[in-house]
């Protein structure tokens, strides 16, 4: 039956070369495979499809194509909602699929060359294709259902038999269920006649926070060695079954733009090799011919780097994989009127993905030994010591709940962890109660040290050109953070060693370490140490458990109980303290029992430095005006990491909301609040509440009536604060003799600092703040980006709990601008500040970004469940 490929609009085909157009698009297809019309009663790229309807067609053409095709479900989002990969090939090749995905994993194994030509003799290559990370970028979803019926349908075509004879093609229609349903949602809400196409409309202004982040507001596309969302863990295990040998991410960008594909801008991971270097270029060239041939215009070697190991092209290639993100503009809708005065479809969206998915199938199809080879090398030369011979060594007796956190986070991504029980050495240190160890001689030894490392160096070039950049008053080109070393994100000692001893394996799944102990005669510690420890306590006061927090360390039997330390008694609990071991055995979180009230050194309960805790009752706020991935990453760690409910309070409604039902209210990074809001959060403060700001918040309420800080935010190094005076009509004459006089004129001095991409940055904790309960012997190492400076509090006025370290040893990880690691030093990273009968408490920079620096946990917890106890 002749007919036109799957119902792509004639809009579409226009935009192509007849003849280009007609080879590609049309061609024999098999009536017994349904359209996407018949299924979802639209054709492709005349609506943006739901995503139920994305996943009841994948489930027709399997129920269609039983030999042909096999849909997994690999994970269910925060919403319920399934995520699937449709594995598709020949008949032959699907009636040993099991095999072929052994040998898949054999090869990841990284064999020898003998062992591996000899499984590549018989195997088959898994191409990956994802789409839809992000909710709000549409086409690519679509293109999937695409692919997926011109694989199944098409009938006499050489390049289709090709592809499925020669590899298995697995398609991820849709990484982001939830954002695509916020924002079909909100399109279809709107929609009247017809779509405008007017880029202010509804349609295309997204209602807040847009459908790009999943529930928790994370961006998926930064998640992949975090691995904080079911969405990307059930990911990152589908990808570890099947070892793909190339990885696709299919996104879309700005309505204005044409498509992007690789080669990638600079900068590159160093650990992405030569081999894969030339790969991608050799995918590209493909990619290119495809889209010369239908007339779209495309980029390369702009914009997109491969640098940060989040993303969903970076971490499969650590992987091994030819991994690669391509960009399409988008319609945000049906129809995107450029600035140009043309006009941009949906249906164009979804044609040129699927031209590009399709023609990368093509090249593996075509060479398939030598992606196999390619891939088979890669793993084998990381296991035989390519990049390190020795072992990352991770003392268990710091933070040890988040050190055995990282070990199931790294297990989770294929890499081997081994725990070696204390008391033990290593490298001549001892570790008395013991350590993780993570080899370099490992297939995954680019990601574990890409991951592990104190610092991923930036090229050299790469830099130098960036600073070339900014002393010709232009922007830098880093597109992401510097710095992501997860030890000392999680706040781990982490040091490498030549030797370590064998120990057993660490898995996803291993048991959580039960470390509670039975209740002393008067019962029961939990030392203020690490995440486990926030949760256990936070679990605790939800029960109704009484415990009571310590501002000073005490000792007792030779034993330091740290500051922030909670002491639940039996007498405070009914003479039971089960319930407390039996939750402290369910979080993995350490208690210690007290036979007596008496310590050797150190306050007695009934001191004043003990107060005693409650659950707190904690708001936040939500909607216009605040950052989405702030709100969403705050709420995630105090909901998910410490399992204390937030109840979210729309910007619009709070100052209507009755806050003393709440003791303490959380603002998220901003971009501006209304003036009433800040005047019923100042009254809040006032009138006794604990409030918690973070980033561009605290300048919200840094003066005017409604001044709850003391501190202010600076301009760029040696400039001054602007006039607020209008400016006259008139200036003086002056006279310009030199460049450096030019410069001097139009460089704006009350301009912010240049933005920081992102680095981590090490600190200097207040020792007598019970803010900074659980530093006293490692001082956290923080994240912080943008331009935001702070002045230090006056001694009169409040406490900088947290600053950040002097410029000799400021930088722990990333890249800092010369200007900033200057300023920066000894500047407030926290700060507090009474007022009234309350406290305001502020972060110069988000201390849950992407949800990954659970090493902060501590200080988030003193704001969120002890300063409430501190100021009532």
């Amino acid at each position: 039956m002749l007919r036109l490929f799957v119902g792509l609009l004639a809009a579409t085909i226009a935009l192509a070369t007849p003849a280009a157009a007609q080879s590609m698009l049309d061609g024999q297809f098999d009536p017994a495979i349904p359209t996407l019309e018949q299924v979802a009663g639209h054709r492709s790229g005349a609506q943006i499809s739901r995503p139920e309807q994305v996943i009841a067609y994948m489930e027709a053409l399997a129920a269609a194509a039983p030999d042909r095709v096999r849909v997994v479900e690999y994970a269910r989002s925060w919403e319920g909602r399934p995520l699937v990969y449709v594995v598709i090939s020949s008949p032959a090749n699907m009636a040993r699929i099991d095999a072929i995905q052994a040998d898949m994993r054999q090869l990841a194994s990284g064999l020898s060359p003998a062992e591996a030509g000899a499984v590549i003799q018989r195997a088959v290559p898994v191409t990956w294709l994802s789409y839809g990370v992000h909710g709000d970028e549409i086409s690519s979803s679509d293109a999937a259902l695409v692919l997926a019926y011109h694989l199944l349908a098409s009938q006499g075509s050489e390049l289709v038999d090709t592809i499925m004879a020669n590899s298995v093609v697995i398609i991820d229609p849709m990484q982001n269920p939830d954002g695509r349903a916020r924002f079909t949602n909100s399109f279809y809400a709107q929609l009247g006649i017809a779509d405008s196409g007017f880029p202010g409309s509804a349609g295309n202004d997204q209602p807040w926070p847009g459908g790009r982040p999943n529930h928790y507001l994370f961006d998926l596309n930064r998640d992949w060695f975090a691995v904080t969302q079911p969405e990307t863990q059930g990911k990152v295990a589908a990808v570890g079954a099947w070892q793909p040998v190339v990885y696709v991410d299919a996104h879309e960008m700005g309505g204005d733009e044409t498509y992007f594909f690789p080669p990638n801008a600079a900068p590159l991971n160093p650990y992405v090799t030569p081999t894969q270097r030339a790969r991608i270029d050799m995918l590209g060239r493909n990619i290119g011919s495809w889209m010369d041939r239908v007339g779209q215009p495309y980029f390369t070697r702009e914009t997109f780097d491969l640098f940060y190991p989040g993303y969903g092209d970076t971490w499969p290639t650590l992987n091994g994989a030819v991994a690669m993100t391509f960009e399409q503009a988008s319609a945000r809708g049906l129809v995107w009127q450029r600035s140009d005065g043309t006009q941009l479809t949906y249906a164009q969206g979804v044609r040129n993905h699927f031209v590009t998915t399709l023609a990368t199938a093509e090249t593996v199809a075509r060479n398939p030994a030598m992606f196999l080879q390619d891939y088979a090398d890669y793993r084998q030369s990381a296991r035989n010591g390519a990049v390190g011979t020795g072992s990352f060594v991770i003392d268990l007796g710091t933070r040890r709940w988040n050190a055995e956190a990282l070990a199931r986070r790294l297990a989770m991504q294929g890499v081997t962890v081994t725990a070696v029980n204390g008391p033990a050495s290593a490298c001549g240190r001892s570790y008395p109660q013991g350590y993780l160890a993570v080899s370099m001689r490992q297939p995954m030894a680019r990601l574990v040290r890409s991951l592990l490392d104190d610092d991923v160096d930036l090229p050299a070039d790469f830099i130098a050109g960036q600073e070339a950049r900014r002393a010709s008053d232009l922007p830098h080109e880093i597109y992401d953070t510097t710095a992501w070393s997860v030890g000392q994100m999680s706040g781990l000692d982490v040091r490498q060693c030549a030797t370590v001893a064998s120990g057993s394996t660490v898995l996803a799944d291993s048991a959580i370490p039960d470390r509670a102990q039975a209740p002393g005669a008067f019962g029961l510690a939990v030392p203020w140490t690490d995440s486990g420890q926030v949760r256990l306590v936070s679990q605790a006061l939800l029960a109704g458990l009484v415990g009571s927090s310590t501002d000073t360390a005490f000792t007792v039997n030779g034993r330091e109980f740290p500051r922030g330390t909670v002491v639940f008694t039996l007498a405070d609990n009914d003479g039971s303290l089960d319930r407390l071991v039996e939750l402290a055995r369910q979080v993995g979180a350490e208690t210690v029992p007290l036979a007596s009230g008496w310590t050797d050194a150190g306050p007695n309960l009934g001191s004043d430095s003990f107060v005693r805790l409650a659950a707190p009752r904690i708001a936040m706020l939500w909607e216009d005006g605040i950052v989405s991935s702030s709100a969403g990453s705050t709420r995630y760690v105090i909901e998910q990491r410490f399992g204390l409910p937030v109840t979210a309070i729309r910007t619009g409604t709070l100052a209507r909301v009755r806050l003393s039902a709440f003791n303490v209210v959380v603002v998220p990074d901003v971009y501006t609040l209304p003036a009433s809001v800040r005047s019923a959060l100042t009254a809040y403060v006032r009138g006794g509440g604990v409030l918690v700001t973070f980033a561009d918040a605290i300048t919200e309420f840094s003066s005017g009536d409604n001044a709850l800080f003391s501190t202010r935010r600076e301009t760029v190094l040696g400039g001054e604060p602007a006039d607020d005076e209008e400016d006259g009509d008139e200036a003086p004459g002056t006279a310009i003799t030199s460049a450096a006089e030019y410069r001097e004129a139009i460089v704006d001095s009350s301009r912010r600092p240049d933005t920081l991409p992102g680095a981590l940055l090490n600190t200097v904790v207040d020792g007598e703040s019970f803010l900074a309960a659980g530093y006293d012997g490692r001082t956290p190492v923080v994240f912080a980006d943008g331009s935001l400076v702070l002045t230090p509090l006056t001694l009169s006025a409040g406490v900088n709990v947290v600053r950040y370290a002097p410029e000799d040893r400021l930088v722990a990880s990333g890249y800092v601008w010369d200007e900033n690691r200057r300023q920066l030093a000894w500047k407030p990273y926290m700060l507090a500040e009474e007022n009234g009968r309350g406290l305001a408490i502020g972060f110069a920079a988000d201390p849950t970004v992407r949800g990954y620096l659970d090493g902060l946990d501590l200080l988030l917890a003193n704001a969120v469940i002890v300063a409430p106890a501190r100021v009532r």
